[in-house]
């Protein structure tokens, strides 16, 4: 689950604002707050299996944004080859010139 949450939030820093303001409310609530379905039910006088169906509904509108412009897993694919290219500069018996070049070439490609 705490995977789950993880993409999520990170898919929702991304995306949050592409969703509507009452999905935007009920992703926080849960993924954020840690708030159960029953007391987000509570809260909106709606019924568990509604804010079930709202959050899964709106989990899955941010896959499909992930899937059509790919800008979390660029995000992701960057941070592991700047975090790469500090490991490099920071191995002081390691040259890696060309290793180096060639991270920071693909970078540029991003």
């Amino acid at each position: 689950m705490l995977e789950k949450t993880t993409r999520v939030n990170l898919l929702y820093d991304f995306y949050g604002p592409l969703l509507t303001k009452k999905q935007q409310n009920f992703i926080e609530l849960y993924f954020q707050h840690n708030l159960s379905l029953g007391e987000i039910a509570e809260e909106y006088k709606i019924s568990r299996q509604a804010v079930y169906d709202l959050i899964k509904r709106s989990v899955s509108s941010l896959e499909k944004f992930e899937n059509k412009l790919h800008l979390c897993s660029r995000h992701m694919s960057q941070r592991e080859k700047y975090e790469k290219i500090i490991d490099i500069l920071n191995d002081h018996e390691n040259q890696g010139n060309d290793e180096l070049k060639k991270i920071v070439s693909d970078l540029m490609d991003l």
